[in-house]
């Protein structure tokens, strides 16, 4: 390895809780934090190349012609990147965020893979201004879990509003469990999960502070009740791992 690749790896490594954080502030998806956001969700999220793989295939066997496919909090593009491999061209993309540094690494990125299909890489805030028309398949990756509870009913009612007969909605959360004395262990493990990828205490520690008032999350069985009350006729489990779970919903 030259001294080029390495300092490249080391840049892109997530080392943004490394060093100690005098003064906590809440977690926000910022340029630092998007320079090196595809290692952070590679050790933080369990399984994540298999989710990002079982999403593409569901994705492609639900998406319509000539329809839009969403990915809500697009970040990097990692699904869509995905996405693009298994689904016929003309399906167009839509991806959202509300960081400008996301997108702009995300545009990057599927430039780079050279993806020839269209697209669009939209700007804005998922609890208030955000659009959605003659969708087949609609993506929540990791992100609904973001939005503040008193405005999630009001989003998935819009997703489904956006939705095309036949069309999807993919979501992927942390949750909590149902019943309260199991999730001390789940989270036990989670804790275990970041150390063997090589995530200090003190790391492990400052995130859990940065994302307290940020990261939200319900009961699997919360979010599913929250699907059937938009209009969801059915609904199924594609993903568990102790505190993490993945649903697809599907619009009659």
């Amino acid at each position: 390895m030259d001294n080029l690749e390495a300092q490249s790896q080391e840049e892109t490594r997530d080392e943004v809780f490394k060093e100690d954080i005098k003064e906590a502030a809440d977690f926000a998806f910022s340029s630092k934090v998007a320079k090196v956001f595809d290692d952070m969700v590679s050790r933080s999220v369990p399984f994540y190349s298999e989710m990002q793989r079982m999403i593409a295939e569901l994705a492609a066997d639900h998406a319509q012609e000539n329809t839009n496919v969403y990915d809500l909090g697009c970040s990097t593009g990692t699904t869509m990147m995905g996405m693009d491999a298994m689904m016929a061209p003309d399906v167009r993309f839509v991806g959202v965020d509300d960081s400008v540094d996301m997108l702009a690494k995300c545009d990057a990125k599927l430039k780079e893979l050279g993806v020839v299909r269209p697209y669009s890489l939209e700007l804005a805030n998922l609890q208030e201004n955000v659009e959605i028309g003659n969708a087949s398949v609609v993506v929540l990756c990791l992100t609904l879990q973001f939005i503040r509870p008193i405005h999630r009913d009001k989003l998935v009612k819009k997703i489904y509003d956006g939705l095309v007969p036949g069309g999807v909605l993919i979501l992927v959360e942390k949750i909590l469990t149902e019943d309260s004395m199991y999730n001390r262990d789940f989270i036990k493990y989670y804790y275990k999960y970041k150390r063997r990828n090589h995530y200090s205490e003190m790391e492990i520690s400052q995130k859990r502070e940065a994302l307290e008032n940020v990261l939200i999350p319900y009961k699997l069985s919360e979010n599913i009740m929250m699907l059937r009350e938009a209009g969801f006729s059915q609904c199924e489990v594609f993903f568990k791992w102790y505190n993490f779970s993945g649903l697809i919903a599907i619009k009659k």
